[in-house]
């Protein structure tokens, strides 16, 4: 679905940082955004959220580490990640969140962008 779009993945070594970037249509935009991770063999979680007035919460495991922003000008939402480790391998996907439940908005998904750290 062309109404998400991730990208900034890669290949990094622990410790190392990585920049993702997303673009969404307006309908999503225009609600709270949330990054998803699914790492093999499990499933896709919420880590990350931030409201359209920019208030952010973070999983635990992530919190320190992470940040998540967006720019309501152009509908693009970031994840700027450091110090990444080995356990924050997976695939990295955008959505409209609710923030109450941590529920996707929509019930599709963008390809996603893989994210892998070496040790």
């Amino acid at each position: 679905q062309e109404d998400l779009m991730e990208s900034g993945g890669g290949l990094v070594q622990a410790g190392g940082s990585l920049r993702l970037s997303c673009t969404a249509s307006r309908s999503i935009f225009n609600n709270a955004m949330g990054w998803y991770r699914q790492a093999p063999g499990k499933q896709r979680d919420l880590i990350a959220s931030i409201t359209t007035r920019g208030t952010t919460r973070y999983t635990d495991s992530v919190k320190g580490r992470f940040t998540i922003s967006r720019d309501n000008t152009d509908n693009t939402l970031f994840l700027q990640m450091n110090s990444l480790q080995p356990e924050d391998t997976a695939v990295y996907y955008c959505n409209g969140v609710n923030v109450y439940n941590g529920a996707p908005l929509v019930h599709y998904w963008g390809q996603g962008t893989q994210v892998t750290v070496s040790s």
